[in-house]
């Protein structure tokens, strides 16, 4: 099968089989039998795409209450870091992080279970990301963590001072202060 288990129950990379040759290259990004085989069984709701130049730093955000949303991540151009932080109270690694390196080459994707606050960060001149969401945006139900938070020790891959961030992520609250996932 073409995922891969990690350290956090529930958070799963996806590594399709790709066809390759002379013309190009052909692979299934999500085929729902294949997924809820694995245990991964959300209903996809919202698709989502943003393209961004290097060091554009998005995250660490999440939904939490009746609009905590999973996700299904990967990059069609360029490279970023993905990163996850567990904040499931109770879980045996909350408060801990996961990255990987996704990539239009690599094509790996990540499954990111309700219960853990996402960004990513770009490490090419310029990347498109794209991730599919099994419930909808709400601006009410948004959480936040600051992504240079000392306590999580986050390496982002870039100098600090590359990172560029929205007005709204200069001021996302540290762990422990944040708003709690249910």
């Amino acid at each position: 099968m073409p995922f891969h288990k990690t350290e956090f129950e529930g958070l799963m990379v996806f590594e399709p089989k790709v066809w390759g040759d002379d013309r190009g290259y052909f692979f299934e990004s999500y085929n729902q039998k294949d997924f809820f085989a694995s245990g991964i069984n959300p209903v996809f709701v919202q698709d989502n795409q943003a393209r961004s130049t290097y060091g554009v730093l998005r995250g660490l955000h999440y939904q939490v209450g009746a609009f905590a949303q999973s996700k299904l991540v990967r990059v069609f151009e360029g490279e970023v870091l993905d990163v996850v932080v567990d904040i499931r109270e109770g879980s045996s690694t909350y408060g801990k992080s996961y990255s990987i390196l996704l990539s239009a080459e690599n094509k790996k994707q990540l499954f990111v279970p309700r219960g853990f606050a996402h960004g990513y960060v770009v490490l090419s001149p310029t990347a498109e990301f794209f991730y599919k969401c099994d419930n909808f945006y709400c601006k009410d139900c948004e959480g936040s963590l600051a992504w240079n938070d000392p306590s999580l020790n986050i390496d982002w891959k870039i100098d600090h001072k590359d990172a560029q961030l929205s007005e709204k992520d200069q001021i996302n609250p540290i762990f422990g202060e944040h708003r709690k996932f249910f």
